[in-house]
């Protein structure tokens, strides 16, 4: 339930999200995450989701629920809750909602791109990309600050027209996400993907490599069926969380993320924390995580990245995921915000 602003000091963000429980991805597992570290470093949280609304299921993406006409709902819990500023998250129904709702009320707020919209549906339609971004500019271009993963990602935006744009990087939980002996009786080597199954993730270009051992997706997702079908060799598993989620990581050999699309890739740095080296593409999000860190091999040639990480030794990559904490993520999302005083929400809509 939504709280208003008390008068202790601490700032009061109101965070609105279409992204949240029950999907399981990195966007969720981020905001989650950093609402916790905010209110351990003494700040109040109101997150504002579809959990609020009546909602329908996404067209090809049943567990996202999209809330339904929530203009008039998403201003009354704004009003009450009266924080001190707002991050408003993804750019669905509520993201658009709570963007009318500060453009109408004359207040900043930041934003951040967490999806890449434009290449996701150029993967699954025929909708030019360059519509898209036009469509993503126009939703950011009144922010305060756009918040990205990565320097690459910061790169492809500018380049696309964006502003204001600002760094906030990603964190691991790494007493959860930590090396422990294999849980797996396969033959080796293990090779791992962790993530949503769905064909904006390219897992078809894992599933083909010609390499020996045992392939293993954990996930779930609107692809599955169809790729068991084609690949009946390779263990599925379904979604994990917690510490089955961090069991399966470690018991892998190598992390293979043959995604091309992904802002950042949260379970590259939980697989690292778990001691197991990277296999993906030298493309933005790999390349930030990655890059020249020794703790992963990045190549056009998936297979041949595989075998390059197959040879790295496990502690490079719990040391390298050590870089990425959690606290750091929340106080970089703090100094991002856009700052005002409650009673501004009371005078606008007086």
């Amino acid at each position: 339930m939504l709280q208003p602003a008390g008068s202790d000091g601490n700032l009061h963000v109101a965070i609105v999200s279409d992204a949240w429980h029950p999907q399981v991805n990195g966007v969720v597992r981020t905001l989650a995450t950093t609402g916790d570290e905010l209110r351990a470093l003494g700040h109040r949280v109101s997150f504002i989701t579809p959990e609020h609304f009546r909602t329908i299921p996404c067209p090809t993406y049943p567990e996202i629920r999209l809330a339904l006409f929530p203009e008039r709902k998403i201003a009354r819990l704004l009003d009450a809750a009266a924080p001190c500023a707002i991050h408003i998250a993804t750019e669905g129904p509520l993201g658009h909602a709570a963007r009318r709702y500060c453009l109408n009320r004359g207040l900043p707020f930041t934003t951040a791109y967490h999806t890449k919209f434009p290449e996701y549906l150029a993967a699954r339609s025929r909708i030019p990309p360059a519509w898209t971004y036009a469509l993503m500019r126009r939703f950011h271009s009144p922010s305060s600050g756009v918040m990205v993963a990565t320097a690459s990602l910061r790169r492809e935006l500018e380049a696309q027209g964006f502003k204001n744009i600002r760094d906030w990087t990603r964190g691991v939980d790494v007493d959860l996400f930590r090396p422990q002996p294999s849980m797996l009786d396969l033959p080796r080597p293990i090779l791992m993907y962790v993530g949503r199954v769905a064909v904006e993730k390219n897992i078809g270009a894992f599933l083909t490599l010609d390499r020996p051992g045992t392939k293993v997706v954990v996930g779930d997702g609107p692809q599955r069926a169809e790729l068991q079908r084609t690949f009946p060799d390779v263990v599925f598993v379904g979604s994990r969380q917690g510490e089955a989620l961090a069991a399966y990581y470690a018991s892998a050999d190598v992390f293979v993320f043959p995604s091309r699309t992904d802002t950042f890739g949260l379970v590259l740095i939980e697989a690292l924390a778990c001691g197991v080296p990277v296999a993906a593409y030298p493309v933005p999000g790999p390349l930030d995580v990655i890059a020249d860190s020794g703790a992963g091999a990045l190549d056009e040639d998936l297979g041949r990245a595989v075998a390059r990480a197959l040879t790295i030794d496990r502690s490079a990559a719990r040391a390298h995921a050590l870089n990425f904490t959690w606290r750091r993520c929340a106080e970089t999302f703090l100094r991002n915000l856009q700052p005002f005083e409650p009673a501004q929400i009371y005078l606008a809509a007086a």
